[in-house]
């Protein structure tokens, strides 16, 4: 899968993700989800954060080779 991504769709997969995780963690804290929903939602958030995790070790791979991607705590520090 690594050899497929673009740099761009790396960087915008871990976006996208940080930006979901985000999400899910607001709708969990919030008093809109009932407590039958709780568990399944919260097996989202894991999935999500599961892949979120691969996803940075990819692209910390491929800072690794190629100097002129962002720093992954730039990259996600820094608004758009």
């Amino acid at each position: 899968m690594s050899d497929t991504l673009t740099n761009n769709a790396l960087i915008y997969a871990i976006l996208a993700l940080d930006s979901e995780i985000k999400l899910q963690k607001q709708y969990l804290d919030s008093s809109a989800i009932n407590k039958q929903d709780f568990e399944n939602e919260t097996h989202i958030l894991n999935d999500l954060e599961q892949a979120f995790a691969e996803f940075i070790n990819l692209y910390k791979n491929r800072c690794g080779r190629e100097k002129s991607m962002p720093d992954i705590n730039e990259l996600l520090n820094n608004p758009l």
